[in-house]
């Protein structure tokens, strides 16, 4: 039995791990996932094709979970394969978009339901696991699986609002060749800078989402020692919103179309790969293929 999902990408608003509270949107980067069932019951294995190098326990763990969930954890192994565009450990939500993948992929191979934000606390559980997020992700992995703007309390895993993105913007993305991982952050650094992530939540829900977006840029970048220097200069040529991404190591801003070419000349004078993405509004999905 064999069963494929797609889930995307997502960018940071206001980041959780100060306040246990965040805001992400969604952008039509994308991870896929094919989860094929076997009858060796108990052995799961992971490859991510598109980046051999990094780790698979959290495919690994996420399939584990969605096994127990529907108690088959003794019936079925699988071998699961994944393929993304979305550059990994950048704060750009891989993580997120690969449990989603993968959760609703086995879900499908499995012919099962499952509502949504139980498919989604299946691949936050998987996080924990795997020991790749400090708060769970939950806002990330919210507007990974459904695109738009996504509210949430990650420590009491609650969605408290959800929000459309408009048309005439675009994001850009200054991706750096460094790699920095969630499960490595020293969340002792950021005690201080829990007034001002709080105020940026607050303008948040507020639905001042760029003002958000830029003041936790500001807060994470002076905390964790990045140079804002990128959002500052995207800012300044015409970006209506620029900041760190989650925990870095990319920057993004958000763009009104005719700046576009000013602000992604500016970020090109910066060492590091530009990717131009769109915000992503339906929903993740899987999909059942077919038995083998």
């Amino acid at each position: 039995m064999r069963a494929q999902a797609i889930a995307h990408g997502a960018a940071t608003i206001v980041n959780a791990i100060a306040l246990g509270r965040g805001v992400a949107f969604g952008l039509d980067l994308w991870t896929k996932a094919e989860v094929k069932l076997t009858n060796e019951a108990k052995i799961i294995t992971g490859t991510i094709s598109s980046d051999l190098e990094e780790k698979t326990t959290l495919i690994e763990k996420t399939v584990a979970r969605v096994f127990r969930h529907f108690g088959v954890e003794k019936q079925f192994g699988a071998r699961v394969t994944t393929s993304s565009n979305i550059p990994i450990a950048r704060g750009l939500k891989s993580s997120s978009a690969a449990a989603n993948a993968v959760a609703l992929a086995t879900v499908a191979a499995l012919a099962k339901e499952l509502d949504d934000l139980s498919a989604i606390n299946l691949g936050v559980d998987a996080a924990f696991d795997a020991k790749v997020t400090v708060t769970g992700a939950f806002d990330d992995a919210c507007a990974s699986y459904f695109g738009g703007v996504a509210i949430t309390d990650n420590s009491k895993r609650k969605l408290l609002q959800r929000l459309p993105l408009p048309d005439d913007l675009t994001v850009l993305l200054h991706v750096p060749n460094k790699k920095a991982y969630t499960g490595d952050t020293d969340v002792s650094k950021l005690a201080t800078i829990k007034p001002a992530v709080k105020a940026a939540f607050e303008e948040a829900k507020n639905g001042n989402l760029w003002k958000a977006l830029t003041q936790n840029g500001i807060a994470y970048s002076s905390a964790l020692g990045y140079d804002n220097s990128i959002a500052e200069h995207a800012l300044a040529a015409g970006a209506l919103a620029a900041g760190l991404c989650g925990k870095g190591t990319c920057s993004d801003g958000v763009v009104p179309n005719a700046k576009l070419d000013v602000v992604k000349a500016n970020m090109r004078s910066h060492e590091g790969e530009v990717l131009e993405v769109h915000f992503q509004q339906p929903k993740s999905k899987g999909r059942y293929i077919d038995h083998e």
